[in-house]
């Protein structure tokens, strides 16, 4: 076995950030940017007014004495406007000021008769109002560079200056594979002997939280045959795989054998931690397969700790949990030489180790918002020591 230091190291070294495509703007958003994107031309690409009111020559001003309106200016005008010298021309939030104009004056702060503009704006300084041509980005000018993840406000920049398509790391395609003769969907009557198949739509939920859409879930009998066909297909088709249960050392637990002969490599199997220290991590070229145990809490903790790390990596993103600091609200004690992931509660101070905290058992979890993490020479940790907690996603 290897600690879990080893084992985020050898998932580290062996997970490359997948080759960029090219993304429609609405698609890229969430994504990685993988290439500098450079403005094409200036933005705005002329002298642009930012509100509604009246444009006109600040030098051909004379404080106090009126400007004849002629013309009109509106967003969208794509017919150029010349403003002869001591005039003023009506425009509105968006539209292209006059040739001759470089100033413009609010609405609410001019009074007009008989066609004539009086400006009352005692304070009133050059080029007010306008926007000038490349205010916003230069033509040539680096706009966003590789390495940007490409949020709300980065696609509407984007397009603002644009740019249609995007370079970008896609998100991995992911399949699960759910194995065990003994499982049963939910809706539908328990047979004894059967308990109800949680870790998919566990899964499923947990990609979905961190961005990953369009996961796709295999179901695998027991049976060493029909579980290296679906792994084969699996593999033929997806950037990561994640199987769950069947990865113990138990006359049905296949995984093993069967990642064997679908050619994958090991890279590691098993994990001096609870729960999940079954956990395999294994790679056939640039796919990646985790086996996960099958109890529902090993695999929620395994995919926090392990699988997330490996997602990062894929797509340039940080989905790791957060690490904080907290003191602990009352002692706790293990036996074990082992790291030990346990379900907790962290209330802005302190942190609570919940009840129920074997593997098989989801209920603590479900109340938990973060894992305390006692290191493997950790013994007894008294009230308030100050441990490691391991946030996770909202």
């Amino acid at each position: 076995m290897i600690s879990t230091a080893e084992a985020k190291a050898i998932i580290s070294k062996n997970t490359n950030a997948l080759e960029p495509v090219s993304l429609l703007l609405f698609e890229a958003a969430g994504k990685m940017l993988s290439e500098d994107i450079f403005a094409q031309m200036d933005i705005p690409a002329f002298p642009q007014s930012s509100m509604d009111g009246y444009a006109f020559s600040f030098d051909a001003w004379k404080q106090g004495k009126p400007l004849i309106i002629e013309g009109e200016s509106a967003a969208g005008n794509n017919q150029q406007l010349t403003l002869p010298t001591g005039k003023a021309a009506r425009i509105f939030t968006g539209a292209p000021v006059p040739d001759g104009a470089d100033t413009v004056i609010m609405q609410e702060k001019v009074k007009i008769k008989d066609n004539q503009l009086l400006i009352e704006d005692a304070e009133l300084q050059k080029e007010n109002s306008v926007r000038s041509a490349g205010s916003e980005i230069k033509k040539g000018a680096l706009a966003l560079p590789a390495g940007t993840l490409l949020s709300p406000a980065a696609i509407g920049f984007l397009a603002s200056i644009g740019i249609a398509t995007a370079k970008v790391i896609p998100d991995p395609t992911i399949i699960i594979i759910v194995t065990g003769n003994e499982l049963q969907q939910p809706g539908e009557p328990l047979q004894y002997g059967q308990v109800y198949e949680s870790n998919s739509i566990m899964l499923g939920t947990a990609l979905k939280q961190v961005h990953m859409t369009g996961s796709k879930i295999l179901h695998a009998e027991d049976k060493l045959p029909l579980l290296t066909s679906v792994l084969k297909t699996a593999l033929e088709q997806a950037d990561l795989v994640l199987l769950t249960g069947g990865i113990s050392a138990g006359d049905y637990d296949f995984v093993l054998p069967a990642a064997g002969a679908c050619d994958v490599r090991t890279l590691f199997h098993k994990i001096k931690q609870r729960p999940g220290k079954p956990l395999f991590f294994g790679k056939k070229g640039n796919k990646l397969v985790f086996g996960l145990p099958g109890n529902p809490s090993s695999v929620l903790t395994c995919f926090y700790e392990y699988v997330l790390p490996a997602l990062s990596h894929l797509t340039g993103r940080s989905l790791g949990l957060k690490t904080i600091k907290a003191a602990l609200s009352k002692p706790y004690k293990k036996s074990a030489a082992l790291t030990v992931f346990l379900k907790a509660f962290y209330d802005g101070e302190r942190v609570t180790v919940l009840d129920a905290q074997e593997s098989y058992r989801l209920s603590s979890f479900a109340k938990s918002n973060c894992l305390l993490v006692m290191e493997e020479n950790a013994g007894e940790c008294a009230e308030g020591a100050i441990t490691e907690i391991h946030l996770l996603p909202e």
